[in-house]
């Protein structure tokens, strides 16, 4: 058994970069479809721009960083 346990690390890259795609996406047509308040609107960009973060970095992380560091 590894340091972090029995992690299924293709799994969790797959699933944290289908997660970041899905967030950009709810994101961007969020932001250009709503027009309520603008607490609203800049909930959506945060998403958006969140979900770029996490579909970039959970790659790097679950598929490269942590096997190696096993």
């Amino acid at each position: 058994m590894g340091r972090y346990g029995s992690l299924n690390y293709p799994l969790l890259t797959k699933g944290g970069f289908g997660l970041g795609v899905a967030m950009f996406v709810v994101g961007a047509i969020g932001a250009t479809m709503v027009h309520g308040p603008s607490t609203a609107h800049t909930l959506l960009v945060d998403m958006e721009a969140l979900g770029i973060l996490v579909g970039l970095f959970s790659p790097f992380v679950f598929g490269i960083l942590l096997p190696l560091t096993e």
